[in-house]
């Protein structure tokens, strides 16, 4: 008997590993998902970061996941991996009822506090480790000819502030990078960083293009001209630009923006050889966007057949950056099916920039019925054409420098034909709006989406809630200065709602989403203010500098109020932090810095101006 009572308690403890190894190593196997998706080293670092919210808990409110994936091993991955699992068997206690818990129960760990965070700091360094201090040689600490325009004192010294802070958010991957890229999710690149700042400790696809407006603004053209450079060198070895320069980015893109940086650089510094390194890269990038997984073709009512772009993540799982959030999203549907086309959908809004909005939501209020991948964003195509500073037409122009005429008829045809079907598609005359299109109806989510079709247009389908988005036609360069949907879109903007004390706000919507009411960002300011001043009509200047004016006094109280620049603001009142989302407001901030020194650049802020709420 005794000998049959050993023979089961070894058996239970057998059976009590095999299963804590299968939470910690496969932890989609807990949940119902997969993360079949990612590399050996991110399917690790998920199981740590589950492990760590199991252990450590959110009662706070600032257990960051992205953490977890962000750790640098100390020592080879199985080698590490052999480590957690010593330190699961050395926890493990005799008996069945710790097995039904582990195996039952979402809840269950095994380590103590203090265990777990002895096994992270043995076995991982401190995220942002693998970058290190870079010196920047061209900076001065009062650039020449910096902001003329700025005649205020109180404006000179915020703007002297930010200016200090690209030394704090300029980095170089360190060598261990490169050497054992097997060791990081971080990815190598060539040339010195500028990151935006707190929990992003890497380089960001869209938020670069707003660092390199700053960096231009502060005379740092060498600087710039790297940073563009980090870029080219993405495309170079992956096809395309990643959302950010980790591993775990590598499933999807972001705004496309690398050959409008290009041209911002060029047309500061007039450097032909970076117009020639980016050339390739460019028609490399182009032929990403405009490949089957994104293109969809629309036939409108006058029965013109168009192409248009949507966004389309290569992800049907958990973002390993925000694994714990993305099976809790999922925890109540019903099939791993209907998980993994939420994974996508997840994967595809964070490609948008705007993860997360009820701007993808069939149900505005509830996350699990985002449908990004089934959407024509006006924002999107409108990047991809730019009539007047983008990648199709940039290239046409960046083929004129170099002598490629061929290329420039082409790429010519692109933005022409690209400008025909924003219109046709995207256009709404009676509330002078250009807006998304869905090529599925609102409550019918379901509807699998059938790449090949061509879709008829169906005015329905236009999504009649008020974004920014619905006016960046004009910053892209669609509607040209003169165009009588000028004055219809200065008109309709005013109208809209979206100006409040800050600035523009996201939409007019409550979700608890930070892409969505009341959340104000320096980008989404940027490009609004830009429009409207580019549209060159006196209506559309003065709103532009209301705008501009209004952002900069809230950018002002903030900065002076915590000291630091904060990554979105709160439309609602002046000098308010952002609200919503994932993580906890970081502070840095990039493209915050790049848009306020952009808009002192191009309004100045005059002595009889109170820079004050």
């Amino acid at each position: 008997m005794a000998r049959t009572v050993s023979a089961m308690a070894m058996a239970l403890r057998a059976l009590d590993l095999f299963a804590l190894l299968l939470l910690l190593l496969l932890p989609g196997s807990i949940s119902g998902a997969s993360i079949n998706d990612t590399t050996p080293l991110e399917s690790f670092l998920t199981s740590v970061q589950s492990t760590a919210f199991q252990v450590l808990g959110n009662e706070n409110g600032t257990f960051d996941p992205k953490y977890y994936v962000d750790l640098p091993l100390k020592q080879d991955l199985e080698v590490t991996k052999s480590a957690f699992v010593n330190l699961s068997r050395s926890n493990i206690d005799k008996g069945s009822r710790k097995l039904f818990h582990l195996l039952f129960s979402r809840s269950y760990h095994c380590y103590s506090t203090g265990r777990f965070n002895e096994f992270v700091s043995e076995h991982f360094n401190v995220p942002g480790t693998d970058l290190g201090d870079y010196n920047l040689s061209d900076f001065a600490n009062t650039p020449e000819r910096f902001l003329p325009k700025v005649k205020d004192a109180s404006a000179r010294e915020f703007a002297l502030k930010i200016h200090s802070l690209w030394k704090v958010l300029a980095k170089k991957i360190k060598r261990e990078v490169v050497e054992k890229p097997q060791r990081h999710t971080l990815l190598p690149l060539p040339n010195v960083v500028v990151i935006p700042g707190s929990r992003f400790r890497e380089v960001y696809y869209w938020d670069t293009y707003w660092i390199i407006r700053g960096l231009l603004v502060s005379k740092l053209y060498e600087t710039a001209t790297s940073v563009v450079g980090n870029l080219i060198y993405l495309v170079n070895t992956y096809g395309f630009v990643p959302n950010g320069a980790r591993s775990y980015y590598l499933n999807r893109s972001q705004p496309p923006l690398l050959s409008e940086s290009v041209k911002a650089v060029y047309a500061e510094t007039k450097n032909k050889s970076l117009i020639e390194e980016a050339f390739p890269a460019l028609l490399k990038e182009h032929s990403f966007w405009s490949s089957y997984r994104f293109t969809v073709h629309i036939r409108d009512g006058h029965g013109v057949k168009h192409v248009l772009t949507r966004y389309n993540a290569n992800l049907y799982s958990p973002r390993p950056e925000s694994y714990i959030v993305d099976t809790d999203t999922a925890k109540n549907l019903g099939s791993s099916q209907e998980k993994s086309k939420l994974y996508h959908q997840i994967a595809t809004a964070a490609e948008s920039g705007w993860d997360f909005s009820s701007r993808w939501m069939a149900n505005r209020l509830n996350r699990t019925t985002l449908v990004t991948a089934y959407i024509l964003p006006v924002d999107l195509n409108s990047f991809l054409l730019q009539a007047s500073s983008s990648m199709e037409n940039n290239i046409a122009y960046f083929a004129k420098l170099l002598g490629k005429k061929e290329l420039q008829r082409r790429f010519h045809m692109h933005a022409t034909s690209r400008k025909a079907a924003i219109n046709a598609v995207f256009w709404n005359e009676e509330m002078g709006q250009y807006l998304d299109y869905w090529l599925v109806k609102r409550n019918a989510t379901d509807i699998e989406f059938k790449q090949q079709k061509i879709y008829s247009f169906d005015k329905q389908n236009q999504n009649t809630d008020v974004f920014p988005s619905n006016f960046f036609p004009l910053w892209c360069g669609v509607v040209r200065p003169g165009d009588e949907k000028v004055s219809k879109l200065v008109s309709s903007f005013k109208k809209s709602g979206l100006l409040l004390a800050a600035g523009v706000v996201t939409s007019l919507r409550e979700t608890g989403e930070q892409w969505d009411y009341p959340n104000a960002w320096p980008n989404l300011q940027h490009i609004i203010i830009e429009g409207f001043a580019g549209a060159r009509s006196v209506e559309g200047l003065a709103l532009a500098e209301d705008i501009s004016q209004r952002w900069l006094k809230s950018s002002y109280a903030e900065f002076q109020r915590v000291g630091k620049m904060l990554e979105k603001l709160d439309a609602r009142y002046c000098g308010r932090s952002g609200l919503g989302g994932e993580y906890n407001p970081p502070t840095g901030f990039g493209w915050s810095n790049g848009v306020v020194l952009s808009l002192f650049e191009k309004f100045g802020w005059s002595t009889k101006s109170k820079l004050t709420c």
